[in-house]
């Protein structure tokens, strides 16, 4: 197989959580351009169409379903509707999150567990959906779990995100173990670290931090547009065939200095 065959992603299904804006749905471009027919899920009616229309725009086969992964019980019914439509899902990208910052000694209950049941809780549950009922069966699929690298260290002094950083590293040891457990089924299971890229969730935090990240980092920038597409197209793609259980920091090098 050729290098350029290796990447390519032709009639692959592709279902991508908090695929509607932000970084999930620039995945989402990237793998409609390799190729995939795409799922996309989150919980507002209005930004999952006006990202249909967008990605649809640019050629691609579409499905939207509106759902809530953090009601748990929402994810067989998410799982059904796209395989009724399209057979199977060959790609998951558990990319949906939340956060919430307070000081650690005051942090709500209510954060905590909004926080840790949205980041740990559905990436188990659709995982173990998915495999149940496509990847097991066809002894393929590719798993890639949207961590951070707030989960490969703890906080800078004056960031209060203490949920954040402990469900970002549960995600990546939680892709470690399921890694290990279902590599016999053929299953690659990675997380992708982004860094500091700017969205709506980390746009307070950029506005703190920002500038001390940028002069920080080794190639002296945050994240933009396309920096997570060629990951995500690695990871998902018959390339990265032989890699299971990593976390790939995207990040500009701070988690290297």
């Amino acid at each position: 197989m050729g290098v350029k065959q290796l990447f390519q992603l032709d009639g692959k299904i592709a279902l991508i959580t908090g695929g509607s804006r932000g970084l999930g749905l620039q995945m989402a471009e990237a793998l409609g351009e390799m190729g995939c027919r795409l799922a996309i899920s989150a919980r507002k009616a209005d930004e999952l169409a006006e990202a249909k229309q967008h990605l649809e725009g640019l050629g691609y086969d579409v499905l939207t379903v509106v759902n809530d992964l953090s009601k748990t019980e929402q994810i067989p019914a998410l799982v059904e509707e796209v395989v009724q439509r399209f057979g199977t899902i060959d790609i998951l990208v558990n990319n949906a999150g939340a956060t919430w910052s307070a000081p650690a000694e005051e942090y709500p209950d209510e954060a905590w567990h909004k926080v840790l049941g949205l980041n740990v809780d559905s990436l188990f549950f659709l995982a173990r959906e998915v495999a149940r009922r496509c990847m097991i069966p066809q002894n393929s699929g590719k798993i890639i779990n949207i961590a951070s690298v707030a989960g490969l260290r703890g906080s800078a002094t004056n960031v209060t995100t203490i949920a954040y950083h402990t469900s970002k590293g549960a995600a990546v040891n939680f892709t470690r173990a399921l890694a290990s457990e279902w590599g016999k089924y053929n299953i690659n299971v990675n997380a992708i670290c982004p860094g500091f890229f700017p969205s709506k969730m980390s746009a307070g935090l950029l506005e703190k931090v920002g500038d001390a990240i940028i002069a920080r980092a080794p190639l002296h920038r945050i994240g933009g547009d396309e920096d997570l597409k060629g990951v995500v197209v690695f990871l998902a793609s018959e390339a990265s065939r032989h890699i299971t259980g990593q976390a790939i920091a995207v990040d500009g090098g701070v988690s290297a200095v």
